[in-house]
């Protein structure tokens, strides 16, 4: 055995990605933007395992293809920013699996997966660690998947472990407070009934959104030739004020690409109104518009700027929306805002000129959500907003979006794989695979009592 804390930088290197593999939780940095996912892949395969570029291309795509992402020939030739967050996860996975390692690293590596693909890739994890006796260090804040997958169990706060123990030790029976809070953490319901006719703010009928994707071959006639890829397929909704519209679906289903569309950030066909009013009238209307409709990404700390500090990130809505305001007043404006969400000066001294590398993950999205409702939206379009957040977090964070919703009235778009979410949150449920909306209804219908066979397959794959 070797002490990894004594090895050398030639020691290091050899062991990386041969023998320890490690796959991260977010794969749009860890993979390189300028290389397709299939020469990511294959370059593991040269550098480690010596295969010639053309034997290592097609083992990278046969491994795209043991992960279950579709049309492995045609992801592989795709750049990260072309895959969905699911598929983007499952390439990170196979380049980590690419050498056989004896120990894989694995940080949420289920964090932007559906839970029929999360289902999916703990199976093969778990096959590839009893075929070739990999060990695995799981690191997570999702308990069910603890429960499910692991051995042991290490429980830790602040960098220290304050309880470790088997699975069923540690979750039937835990000693530490901690650990206690960290089980009651789920997501709980605390909405109020929506008004059934309470005006519709967000409509859509026959939504339709096309690719355009380059033909797979080489020579001119790829090179010239361009086929569709239809994203959404005449997508229909109605989201009313005070309302929770949740949207469910496997990765790749087009739940990011409606959220896209309908915030008039894509192209699309048929009919799309937003409070009313269409977008592309015009850019006062469009400006207007976006007031109007907000949104709350997946990962808060991708989504603000590492440059600019609370205050800029903030107050910047209010420079676009409301230029006439003095400075003091948009000051005062950011420190409201932060306040209803639960960040205030005494609690974080010098909060306005701090940075979000200076919070944690469930701050950061708290900060997210603050520069969302500093213009008064009306709509949230919520992508993911609690996947990236450990269970204690992600509670805190439902409930004051709950809160909110309560006090203004704000109807949300709500995008998400979390069963558990929908559950707490939504009102109506829209259940979307490869782009069409296959089912919709009430939440408490839709939960328990599916009508099609694959709303039932999701959901089973929650449990």
């Amino acid at each position: 055995s070797l002490d990894l804390l004594q090895a050398n930088a030639r020691q290091l290197q050899s062991i990386r990605g041969r023998d320890i593999a490690m796959v991260f939780q977010e794969p749009m940095t860890a993979l390189n933007p300028l290389f397709t996912v299939g020469e990511q892949i294959a370059e593991v395969l040269q550098l480690k395992v010596g295969l010639a570029k053309k034997e290592s291309i097609q083992e990278a795509i046969k491994l795209i293809a043991d992960t279950g992402i579709d049309e492995p020939e045609r992801r592989a030739q795709a750049y990260p920013h072309q895959l969905s967050g699911g598929q983007r996860q499952r390439a990170m996975i196979a380049m980590a699996l690419a050498c056989k390692p004896k120990l894989l690293l694995a940080d949420e590596p289920t964090t932007a997966l559906d839970v029929v693909v999360r289902k999916q890739m703990m199976d093969l994890l778990s096959d590839l660690q009893r075929r070739y006796g990999m060990a695995v260090l799981l690191i997570t804040h999702d308990v069910n998947l603890v429960r499910q997958f692991a051995d042991r169990v290490m429980v830790m706060q602040a960098g220290h472990i304050v309880e470790q123990g088997t699975v069923v030790q540690v979750l039937s029976a835990p000693q530490h407070a901690y650990t206690r809070s960290l089980l009651n953490s789920r997501p709980s319901r605390d909405v109020v009934q929506a008004v059934p006719h309470a005006p519709v703010v967000l409509a859509t009928r026959g939504l339709r959104v096309v690719f355009t994707l380059p033909r797979l071959g080489l020579g001119l006639r790829s090179l010239f030739s361009n086929r569709e890829f239809v994203a959404l397929a005449g997508a229909s909704l109605e989201l009313r004020e005070g309302q929770t519209l949740g949207v469910i679906g496997e990765s790749g289903s087009g739940k990011s690409t409606l959220a896209l569309a309908a915030l008039g950030l894509l192209r699309a066909t048929g009919h799309i109104q937003v409070l009313g009013q269409n977008w592309g009238v015009s850019a006062a209307a469009d400006r207007m518009l976006r007031q109007g409709i907000q949104v709350v990404f997946q990962d808060p700390f991708a989504s603000l700027s590492p440059r600019l500090t609370v205050e800029q990130i903030v107050g910047e809505g209010l420079l676009v929306h409301q230029p006439h305001l003095r400075a003091a007043q948009r000051q005062q404006a950011v420190i409201a805002a932060l306040a209803e969400v639960g960040l205030q000066e005494a609690q974080f001294p010098g909060l306005l000129q701090r940075y979000p590398h200076q919070f944690s993950g469930g701050q950061r999205q708290r900060i997210a959500l603050a520069r969302a409702l500093i213009v008064q939206p009306r709509i949230l379009v919520l992508d993911e907003p609690t996947s990236a957040l450990d269970a204690s977090m992600a509670y805190q964070v439902l409930q004051l979006l709950q809160r909110l919703q309560r006090q203004r009235g704000l109807a949300f778009l709500l995008i998400t794989h979390d069963v558990a979410v929908i559950r707490a949150m939504a009102h109506e449920v829209l259940v979307m695979k490869a782009g069409e909306v296959v089912e919709t209804g009430a939440v408490d219908q839709i939960l328990a009592h599916p009508v099609q066979t694959y709303t039932g397959s999701l959901l089973s794959a929650s449990q």
